[in-house]
């Protein structure tokens, strides 16, 4: 008994050591960074997991109370997710245009084992009819616009104004979550040049991408804020409903369409080696995200 509780103090000062909390927070923003690049997953939504949201929206809604309290806090955050964007657009932009669909199945299983945390999230203040009918409506309206934007798909050509309004896009995937922006690119012929532009620091794509972001997260957090304040159970179920949706929406539109003939030859698979593969992948995101949330529930450093 007295070893079991002497190593659970030594876990405990270990999590709550200064250093130890800086680098927890590094891989928070890591992982954050790596759900605001990657098809299917929202930084927001991340961001909700990892505990980070509702602070860093009342720090947006209010940047002068606090100030620097607030950016001592987001300042680790802020380096892992720019070397979670950096790190997974180098990995996108060399794999995902063959191997679409398999890593595809890898983020839609991160995001199912994530969906009960955020339904317990969501009922923390009791949950009706109405909540239940919100959360439909929005699943559907996504899964609808999903199916939509598929059969309508336009190749843009990029521009300074295009990657500011793909900035401003992805903005809202961190101030919004549940909403994967990475999709609305995907269909516009956008988000590989963009996965591309970011690896290799193209300053002509990055600085307006950059400066719409920026924008957009200034006009639109204190308003999101303010929802989330005044309707939030029903502002939550509209995020379960995105998550559904969304994640309901990759499969006919990026996973089916993968296995035809000629991609399942580019990948040298069967269809029923890339199906078996899609489900591993599947699990596999289901588990690591999952044992992830459980870890964070035991060890957060946040009170």
């Amino acid at each position: 008994m007295e070893t079991n509780n002497t190593n659970k103090m030594d876990i405990n000062q270990i999590t709550n050591h200064p250093l130890a909390d800086w680098f927890i927070r590094v891989f928070k923003g890591f992982m954050i960074g790596f759900g605001g690049i990657v098809p299917g997953l929202s930084g927001g939504v991340l961001s909700v997991i990892l505990g980070v949201y509702d602070r860093m929206m009342s720090f947006l809604g209010n940047i002068r109370k606090d100030f620097w309290k607030n950016v001592r806090f987001f300042l680790p955050i802020g380096i892992g997710g720019v070397l979670g964007i950096v790190f997974f657009a180098g990995i996108i932009e060399a794999a995902f245009g063959t191997y679409a669909a398999l890593f595809t199945a890898l983020f839609i299983g991160f995001v199912a084992g994530t969906f009960p945390s955020v339904f317990r999230t969501a009922g923390k203040q009791g949950r009706s009819g109405s909540d239940w009918l919100t959360l439909s409506i929005a699943a559907v309206f996504v899964f609808v616009m999903m199916l939509l934007g598929e059969q309508n798909f336009t190749q843009v050509e990029p521009n300074i104004v295009v990657w500011f309004l793909s900035g401003a896009v992805v903005a809202l995937g961190f101030i919004v979550p549940g909403l994967s922006p990475s999709n609305f690119l995907i269909y516009f012929g956008l988000y590989d040049k963009m996965a591309s532009g970011i690896k290799n620091f193209d300053f002509m794509m990055l600085i307006p991408f950059v400066i719409g972001a920026v924008i957009s997260i200034i006009l639109f957090a204190k308003f999101v804020n303010f929802l989330f304040a005044k309707y939030y159970s029903k502002m939550y179920h509209i995020i379960l409903g995105l998550i559904i949706g969304s994640t309901l929406g990759i499969f006919p539109t990026v996973i089916f369409p993968a296995f035809t003939t000629e991609n399942l030859a580019a990948m040298k698979m069967s269809l029923v080696v890339a199906v078996t593969v899609s489900i591993v992948m599947f699990i596999i995101g289901i588990v690591i995200s999952y044992f992830f949330g459980k870890l964070e529930e035991k060890y957060s450093p946040e009170d």
